[in-house]
């Protein structure tokens, strides 16, 4: 019974009692850490949930109302409560245990939790100061852009009216977005700094600096920018105004202009708001001083400038070919119409065009004749007048423009159209004397005139066909070619007809070319 006692005492401390009053004091202090974090946490997010704080942050960082927030600050606020009074229950448990090594690195953590709380404070005030002066400077930048009207004049220039609203760029608001976040780029490097992150703040740093360096550049050529286009704008509006009082609007009536959206007035005003955008551009971009961009651009825009001359010289030179184009039409159109030009297609033995052409003055009581255009001979002569006129100007043009591979193609097409046109009069001109000696041969030809006539008519239209594709400079060596060998083939063809034809007869003369030769030989 001894034995069995102090086997008891050995295996059961004398201190038992005061490690399980420790065990139980630490676990209570556990659940009570655990429900008053619990009952903290929710408190803290209920708090702020009514609060609209995550509403709240979101505007902050975004500088824009949103329907739905984006952070949960509520969620994190709450959580990091908890955990922060779990911690001090922790430790409380520990020390109750007598655990101080335990305990010891929590303490310390907690120590420079709470030793670092005081730079949270200071940066979240410097934080809270930021947004109220990003803020008072993005209202005052977007009412001072709407009352000077910003947005409705960039709506007028770079917009139309078929542009959703969605889409309509707002310069006020993006102005006073760039400036918001720009405070807040300027208060960073103080945040930063109060916080000790000296590795993140050296970068911000820099590239604070060199914005601050650029900030003087940016302004200049913005200010730049903004006056040379409300220059742009007024000049744009006293040219496309004066223009229209003067009349220039009515020489639409005489331009292709009628499917355009725009008038002379309105198309001479937008080239003068470009003609001063051009050089405004070049100003703004060397106030850059950005060598890598600025140099291209402004090589690009001084050769946009320097050719400005040349394309209003080739606008010019066509314009007034084209008026004088339609001047020398409608004076070759009467004047052959005066002479009965008219009725060529019946000069040169044409029926069915002259049919073709009874059929198109009846044409427009057909609704589908009404897509089509129909041209008298007179006017189709008029139009051929006026493109070789606008062809020549062409050549001009584009000479004045420096394309030199451009100009030796109009040249060349006008040199071919000059062939072709030259070859369908020498053809038209055969055709017509082809006639002529038709119906001069079938008159006075007797029983075989007609076949004479067809004959003599077939014969001269080969000769004007060769004569026609020559000129026009089809193949000129297989044309006489070809031409040399039809003549000599219906040659021999005769030859040969007549020798068949007439050999009896030939016989006959040579028999008698024999007798008289014998007669006259007394030797035989």
């Amino acid at each position: 019974m001894r034995q069995e006692t102090s086997l008891v005492d050995r295996l059961i401390p004398d201190d038992l009692g005061l490690l399980l009053s420790q065990l139980i004091g630490a676990i209570a202090l556990l659940i009570l850490g655990w429900l008053i974090a619990t009952l903290v946490a929710t408190g803290v997010k209920q708090l702020l949930n009514r609060t609209g704080l995550d509403n709240r942050l979101t505007e902050w960082v975004s500088g824009e109302a949103h329907e739905r927030p984006t952070i949960p600050i509520e969620v994190w606020i709450s959580r990091i409560t908890f955990w922060v009074i779990m911690l001090l229950a922790i430790i409380a448990a520990l020390n109750a245990l007598n655990l101080t090594e335990v305990s010891r690195p929590l303490n310390k953590f907690l120590e420079e939790i709470t030793g670092f709380l005081p730079r949270i404070g200071s940066a979240i005030g410097l934080s809270i100061l930021a947004w109220i002066i990003a803020t008072i400077v993005k209202t005052i930048v977007i009412r001072l852009a709407e009352s000077l009207n910003l947005d409705q004049k960039l709506t007028e220039t770079t917009t139309t009216a078929a542009t959703p609203p969605e889409n309509v760029f707002k310069l006020s608001r993006t102005l006073g977005n760039v400036l918001y976040w720009f405070v807040f780029l300027f208060f960073l490097p103080t945040i930063l700094g109060v916080l000790n992150l000296e590795g993140p703040l050296a970068p911000i740093q820099n590239l604070l600096d060199e914005l601050l360096s650029a900030l003087p550049k940016v302004l200049k050529a913005i200010i730049i920018a903004g006056v040379g286009w409300l220059i742009a704008r007024v000049v744009k509006g006293l040219v496309t105004n004066l223009l229209a009082a003067a009349g220039a609007d009515r020489l639409v009536r005489r331009l292709p202009l009628q499917g355009s959206q725009y008038s002379i007035s309105g198309l001479l005003g937008i080239v003068a708001y470009v003609l001063i955008l051009i050089p405004t551009a070049i100003a703004a971009l060397e106030a850059l001083e950005i060598r890598a961009i600025t140099v291209p651009a402004v090589n690009m825009l001084n050769q946009i400038l320097a050719a400005v001359p040349q394309i209003f010289a080739a606008i010019v030179i066509l314009i007034i070919a084209f008026l004088v184009g339609q001047f020398v039409q409608s004076l070759v159109t009467n004047f052959l119409t005066s002479l009965g030009f008219d009725n060529v297609f019946q000069w040169l033995g044409l029926p069915i065009a002259v049919a073709g052409s009874a059929g198109s003055e009846a044409a427009p009581d057909t609704p589908e004749s009404s897509a089509t255009v129909t041209y008298t001979p007179s006017q189709f002569v008029g139009v051929v007048a006026l493109v070789g006129i606008m062809l020549f100007a062409a050549v001009a043009a584009t000479n004045v423009l420096g394309f030199v591979e451009l100009t030796q193609i109009v040249t060349d097409l006008m040199r071919i159209l000059g062939q072709v046109i030259a070859g369908l009069v020498v053809f038209a001109i055969g055709l017509y004397f082809a006639n002529l000696a038709f119906n001069v041969i079938r008159h006075t030809g007797g029983r075989s005139g007609l076949i004479l006539a067809q004959a003599a008519r077939i014969s001269i239209i080969i000769l004007v066909a060769a004569m026609s594709l020559q000129q026009m400079g089809i193949a000129p060596n297989i044309i006489n070619l070809a031409f040399g060998l039809l003549m000599g083939s219906i040659a021999v063809a005769i030859a040969i007809a007549f020798g068949f034809g007439g050999r009896e007869l030939a016989a006959e003369k040579l028999r008698h070319w024999l007798e008289v030769f014998q007669q006259r030989d007394p030797s035989n």
